[in-house]
């Protein structure tokens, strides 16, 4: 999977990243890892795509089951309707017609139930995937993105700190002379 590929593409970019020592930070070329987003989201919509391609499907396997359903719903009436209209066997008629109904509800039923198993089960597995797609790899950016922002601003208020210490200084020294 070509977004994955990407993903391992930036992992490396970082462990061979120059690295700022003390701050644990790492330097990397912007325009490297811009390049490796942009394919990224260039691959995305395929998987979007499949996605919708099984929506699809599972919609077109329902709509075939229903006609198949429907048609033979229809079959068993027009056999019943034309045993029904000879006197003699009416009764063996609406008997072999109730039959043939309910075996063609059970068919249906069956079918209905092993499309939905089917769908539910791709649904399935393309969530599990997705989901071990965030827990794996977007999670942990979050998490280092996150420790990133707070050293950043803890290093930021530190040094805005030591400069309104150095004007105290400064202002003290001044008004001694």
């Amino acid at each position: 999977m070509k977004v994955l590929e990407l993903l391992d593409e930036l992992d490396e970019i970082i462990e061979v990243a120059s690295s700022v020592p003390v701050v644990r930070k790492v330097m990397v070329d912007p325009n490297e890892i811009t390049e490796i987003v942009k394919e990224i989201r260039l691959e995305l919509p395929d998987e979007i795509q499949q996605a919708q391609w099984i929506k699809n499907e599972r919609q077109r396997i329902l709509d075939e089951a229903k006609t198949e359903y429907e048609s033979i719903l229809n079959e068993a009436r027009r056999k019943a309707e034309a045993l029904v209209e000879s006197d003699e066997i009416t009764v063996k008629a609406k008997a072999r017609g109730e039959e043939i109904l309910r075996i063609a509800q059970e068919n249906a039923t069956v079918m209905r139930m092993s499309i939905l198993d089917y769908t539910d089960s791709i649904l399935y597995n393309l969530q599990e995937k997705v989901d071990q797609m965030y827990a794996t790899y977007f999670s942990d950016m979050y998490d280092d993105l996150q420790g990133t922002f707070e050293k950043i601003n803890t290093n930021i208020t530190n040094s805005r700190n030591e400069v309104k210490e150095q004007i105290y200084k400064s202002q003290v020294e001044k008004d001694q002379r």
